[in-house]
């Protein structure tokens, strides 16, 4: 029978061979493994790939028990409604960005490469935390392969730029080039696979408050081909900061559901952070797996009919839907 392969099959094989670190041929393997067709005539390439798969994460394993493979520095757990990493040239102002918006101390210095590794911190959208991590200067020759690791295991991106950097284009050409080469941006991305498409990337365009950015605005759309969003912002003035902030929780594709007891107020202080179109279901699951498998009932105020409606467990909810669960 014959495999059919298709086209996102051999560009993640493409890949694979062309990978220089583990990191990218570990996710090179997993996209091969999540395109290829799954039917008899690819059996023995679907068991090739696994055993591969298994080899390097139990070599993997092996050398992290002994001690040789150090802990991985540019690993940042990902904490709140989403991990959001600011990558920019040297002097672009994403540290300053971050010190504005959240609570971690980066270092902001008038020198490059002040910041040597991931620096997180959580920036407040009303009730919500979103993570937002500052990171080493973007050089692509540079970049070793557990950086571009991190970057693939982002939430979504921010590309922040200097505008008053007369280079700021060739900055962002940059990025995105290296972005695409290493198949972290791209058009559309195979369930199962560790990649960003173009709506999860805004363009921070920062210095605003004393840079002509409308002018820098219409040449980059001008010059750049598929530019993600461009956002012009200051991180001295806060221009355009509570924007940002908007504009990340909703490219974050997540909502807020609160919760309550029978016969009591709702607990409007800690959101459960849901993907959209989640389901009661899926609260219930969040919570704790014994709830769902004992749910009985569910009512809901928000996106319901009226409040207080008894729903099913595959009822949708919205954002800001207050829950009701009875088990």
């Amino acid at each position: 029978m014959p495999a059919n392969l298709t086209q996102q099959y051999y560009a993640a094989e493409e890949a694979y061979k062309n990978a220089t670190s583990y990191e990218e041929k570990l996710a090179a393997l997993e996209e091969m493994l999540a395109t290829v067709p799954k039917h008899k005539g690819t059996e023995k390439i679907q068991a090739d790939i696994k055993k591969r798969l298994s080899r390097m994460r139990k070599e993997s394993n092996q050398t992290q028990g002994t001690g040789s493979r150090q802990e991985d520095p540019f690993f940042i757990d990902a904490q709140g409604a989403g991990q959001v990493l600011l990558l920019g040239p040297p002097n672009c102002g994403k540290s300053s960005l971050v010190q504005n918006l959240t609570n971690a101390k980066t270092q902001v210095t008038e020198y490059p490469f002040a910041t040597s590794l991931p620096i997180p911190g959580m920036m407040k959208f009303e009730d919500v935390s979103i993570q937002l991590v500052d990171t080493p200067p973007f050089i692509p020759e540079g970049i070793p392969g557990n950086f571009s690791a991190a970057i693939r295991n982002s939430d979504m991106l921010a590309l922040v730029l200097d505008f008053t950097d007369p280079d700021c284009i060739d900055h962002l050409s940059s990025m995105l080039e290296y972005l695409r080469e290493k198949r972290i941006l791209r058009d559309e991305v195979p369930p199962g696979v560790r990649a960003l498409t173009s709506d999860k990337v805004l363009v921070l365009g920062n210095k605003a408050d004393i840079a002509q950015w409308e002018e820098m605005l219409e040449m980059i759309e001008e010059l750049v081909p598929d530019c993600p969003t461009i956002l012009p912002v200051s991180a001295v003035t806060g221009l355009n900061l509570d924007e940002f902030c908007k504009l990340t929780f909703q490219r974050l594709q997540v909502m807020r559901v609160y919760t309550k007891r029978p016969g009591k107020e709702p607990d409007m202080n800690k959101p459960f952070i849901l993907p959209d179109h989640s389901t009661v279901s899926d609260l219930a699951t969040s919570i704790h797996k014994d709830l769902a498998d004992n749910l009985r009932t569910a009512k809901v105020w928000g996106s319901s009919k009226f409040d207080g409606q008894a729903v099913n467990h595959d009822y949708v909810l919205s954002d800001k839907d207050i829950v009701e669960l009875n088990d």
